[in-house]
């Protein structure tokens, strides 16, 4: 497919251009501070960079009616209402988190999570030191995940990838599920599933829970 990467000089623009291109894909728009550089038409645009960019990426997928990968993070409300208004023309996939693993814990802690409802419960994240938002993402993903309030303690801490432990105690155990991703490959390979998912639908707001789903069924 032929994509464009908005972030492309970003550490997981990087990493997720290498991937596709591994793959036989071609990097046809590239996008980044003070650098928009188009050479072709783009299946599908993916977009890890900041949210200030958000506008000029909405812009751009309505400009080529193309689908929207994105995993920025820090989103707001405001943000979230654009990229809906967006998906009633085009497939947007958003994900705080484009791993399978952190998606698989996911689904776990909304299916069994009640077991743990009279238990103390908490979540420590751990990102490299140069990651701007706090908590992550992922952390808050998780949290919803669980369906309620709870402590997010955030490390930022040399070059972690992203590690995620959800602890529930109560006076006489500890459970503790912990996910570590060991490179940007992890997320770089989500971003292409859920690229090549975008390409079969027409339009609609999806999550990477989706694009796993339709997997596990086809």
């Amino acid at each position: 497919m032929k994509f464009g990467m908005v972030g492309v000089n970003g550490k997981m623009g990087k990493e997720i251009v290498d991937y596709f291109t591994s793959m036989g894909d071609e990097l046809v728009l590239r996008v980044d501070t003070d650098l928009e550089d188009i050479s072709g038409t783009p299946d599908v645009i993916i977009d890890f960079s900041n949210r200030s960019a958000l506008e000029k990426t909405v812009e751009l997928c309505t400009k080529f009616s193309c689908p929207l990968v994105i995993g920025t993070t820090a989103l707001t409300e405001d943000d979230f209402t654009l990229l809906r208004k967006l998906s009633e023309s085009v497939p947007v996939v958003q994900s705080y988190n484009f791993s399978e693993g952190i998606n698989i814990l996911k689904a776990i802690l909304g299916k069994f999570g009640q077991y743990f409802d009279n238990w103390d419960c908490a979540i420590v994240e751990t990102h490299h030191n140069k990651k701007k938002d706090a908590p992550s993402g992922t952390a808050i993903m998780l949290k919803n995940a669980l369906g309620k309030e709870l402590p997010i303690s955030s490390l930022r801490i040399g070059g972690v990838f992203g590690e995620h432990t959800v602890v529930f105690a109560n006076d006489g155990e500890v459970v503790e599920i912990t996910h570590k991703a060991l490179s940007r490959r992890a997320f770089s390979i989500g971003a292409r599933k859920a690229a090549l998912f975008s390409l079969t639908k027409k339009n609609g707001f999806y999550s990477f829970s989706d694009v796993i789903s339709e997997s596990l069924r086809g």
